[in-house]
């Protein structure tokens, strides 16, 4: 059903923003991780076949750049944080077109909407920036921070 109008746009595009944005994490998240499980399980063969001590040595510093990677860029924990949101947009999107829970009978379903769209967008943008702060101060997701 196409619409029109600010609230709608607004709707569609973070949709397709937090879509894309999942779907870009979960990707690079995938690979990085099989890359990391492909060398560590080639580090014992090349030893096995006499590769020098200095392949199988650059082969784990590969590995634990690739985990340092994937600890600064956070795609897993992205992944599941923008494809949250964007479930939870779409899911929005359907009850304002089928007219349902909140949005029935209701003649400010549209102001509704945009109430509810920005709530989520700045609920997981606030949630992105306390992560990156976390990152920064040397801690996880979690707020502790290494060693702890």
């Amino acid at each position: 059903m196409e619409r029109e109008g600010s609230v709608w746009e607004r709707l569609e595009s973070q949709v397709r923003w937090y879509d894309d944005s999942a779907r870009s994490n979960q990707l690079w998240f995938k690979a990085l991780k099989v890359v990391q499980i492909a060398v560590a399980a080639a580090i014992p063969v090349t030893a096995a076949a006499g590769a020098s001590a200095a392949v199988a040595g650059a082969m784990g510093a590969l590995i634990v750049v690739l985990e340092g990677a994937q600890q600064l860029f956070q795609f897993q924990p992205n992944w599941a944080s923008y494809r949250s949101t964007c479930e939870a947009l779409k899911r929005e999107k359907f009850l304002f077109l089928a007219r349902a829970a909140d949005y029935a009978d209701r003649a400010d379903a549209e102001q509704l909407l945009a109430v509810r769209v920005e709530a989520l967008v700045s609920d997981e943008t606030s949630k992105w920036a306390a992560q990156q702060e976390q990152i920064a101060q040397g801690g996880d997701r979690t707020g502790q921070s290494r060693g702890e």
